[in-house]
């Protein structure tokens, strides 16, 4: 057993998606979690940039005595994930991309036709591609990058006619040319819009790596003893800007905010 806290980090508040399966599947586990919110978004950035944002957010978490580290991102997961490894081969560190990537490799047959959305640096690493044809070559996979979603969401612009607007003019064409029917929702960021793309496509199935990351945290817990017992949890959350969306974000995706404690830290450039 292991009563130290998860880690987990994102560039700004998409990383709290992952936290209500968490606290599902794993209640007992406790939450240190960093969002980089005065520097997102990180899609739009240079690898360097982004690999030096991470090492500094995940050092920070390191300092926390976390047991495992999430990267509750599909841009850094998708650059910087060997690199964090590398840098902390003591503890655990799980991609948010793995995961529902190799359930698709493995589940879908017949030549479905699945799209990827995500941030620019996601869709231009390949990554998904590389994971998922490269292990079923039935699967037709199309990806489109969706660069504005981050900053409204981040902005809490979500439940109106500007979001709306804006995934149709990511993906009215996108689903249509390519007759998709699934989608994978490629940055953390992306579930909060799951009503809305409901709404606009009701035929189209949804895919949620944010959801299928806690089932690859629970799987290497239990495979080296280090679920958390039942005990008194205190979540802490970090942000680099304290805004008040992060705080309302907090609200909403913790079963009881009277465990959490939000303080802010900022990174020295």
């Amino acid at each position: 057993m292991d009563n130290r806290p998860i880690g987990f980090f994102d560039s700004g508040i998409g990383g709290l998606t992952c936290i209500p399966t968490l606290q599902k599947v794993l209640p007992n586990e406790k939450v240190v979690y960093y969002g980089d919110t005065a520097r997102t978004p990180y899609g739009s950035k240079a690898i360097d940039t982004i690999r030096r944002f991470s090492y500094q957010i995940s050092d920070y978490l390191v300092s926390h005595d976390v047991k495992m580290i999430v990267i509750a991102c599909n841009t850094i997961s998708a650059t910087c994930l060997d690199a964090l490894r590398r840098r902390h081969p003591q503890i655990p560190i799980i991609g948010v991309i793995e995961p529902i990537a190799n359930r698709i490799s493995r589940e879908e047959s017949g030549g479905v036709e699945i799209g990827v959305i995500g941030t620019k640096a996601t869709v231009a690493s390949g990554v998904y591609a590389n994971i998922i044809t490269g292990r079923n070559k039935e699967v037709k996979l199309f990806s489109r990058a969706c660069p504005a979603f981050v900053p409204l969401i981040e902005e809490g612009i979500i439940d109106n006619e500007i979001m709306d607007l804006t995934i149709k003019y990511y993906l009215d064409d996108f689903i249509k040319n390519n007759s998709l029917k699934k989608l994978v929702l490629g940055c953390t960021h992306f579930p909060f819009l799951k009503q809305n793309i409901n709404r606009l496509y009701p035929e189209l199935e949804l895919l949620n790596p944010s959801s299928e990351v806690i089932n690859e945290v629970k799987r290497i817990l239990e495979e080296n003893d280090m679920l958390a017992e039942p005990s008194h949890r205190e979540h802490l959350c970090f942000a680099s800007d304290l805004s008040e969306n992060f705080q309302t974000m907090i609200d909403n995706v913790f079963e009881d905010n009277r465990e959490v404690k939000v303080q802010f830290k900022k990174f020295e450039e």
